[in-house]
């Protein structure tokens, strides 16, 4: 699989939109977006005229960006979402934020949708009672999605316990004392929190 290496602020001045791939250093001053919103390189300032194909691309590729997930599967996501019943753009959305990596950093418990990835992949969690390492699981309703008797004790975690849940989705609840979550039910596009024009993406797919 193909893996990004270089410095991720540049995914957000390309896409000339905040993916807050860095965790709390999104949210700084020295955030480099914030002291260049422009597309990295030497023409990254220059105003061009961008299609109704390009900025249909930039969107998909935003949003992938943002969950952290390569061709092959972004296109998959939007075919089980084509086949379900609904809104497609709406649907996949949902199948992205179903995700076990996203869900974790939904509940707060990692900095970031990469750091989150990090922690399922070095099998940190349990789901329902059963070790999952696979970052695209996806979560059903009801699902309690908890952090590992042998590993509650790690320096990470322990802070975690103290810390205060905020901005909370309305389909999850995490606690941070027991460092168990739940999920109460399934993600509606009110629920996405990121700002992508899913239509769009479709758009691109459909053609």
């Amino acid at each position: 699989m193909a893996v990004y290496r270089d410095a991720k602020c540049k995914l957000c001045r390309r896409e000339g939109a905040k993916l807050f791939l860095k965790g709390e250093k999104c949210y700084m001053e020295k955030c480099p977006f914030n002291k260049r919103p422009v597309a990295p390189g030497q023409h990254g300032a220059a105003r061009k005229k961008v299609s109704e194909y390009g900025l249909q691309l930039r969107e998909k590729q935003k949003t992938k960006r943002i969950y952290g997930v390569q061709e092959g599967q972004f296109r998959h996501y939007y075919e089980v979402a084509d086949r379900m019943k609904g809104i497609t753009g709406e649907n996949m959305l949902s199948l992205l934020e179903r995700r076990l990596d996203n869900v974790i950093y939904r509940m707060g418990v990692g900095a970031s949708r990469t750091q989150a990835r990090q922690l399922v992949n070095h099998a940190h969690f349990t789901v329902n009672g059963r070790t999952v390492n696979v970052p695209s699981y996806r979560v059903k309703a009801g699902d309690v999605i908890a952090v590992k008797e042998n590993r509650r004790n790690n320096k990470f975690f322990e802070q975690i316990k103290t810390m205060k849940v905020a901005n909370m989705p309305k389909w999850l609840e995490f606690d941070p004392e027991k460092l168990e979550g739940k999920v109460l039910a399934l993600p509606t596009r009110e629920d996405v929190d990121s700002q992508i024009a899913e239509h769009m993406i479709v758009e691109l797919y459909s053609k």
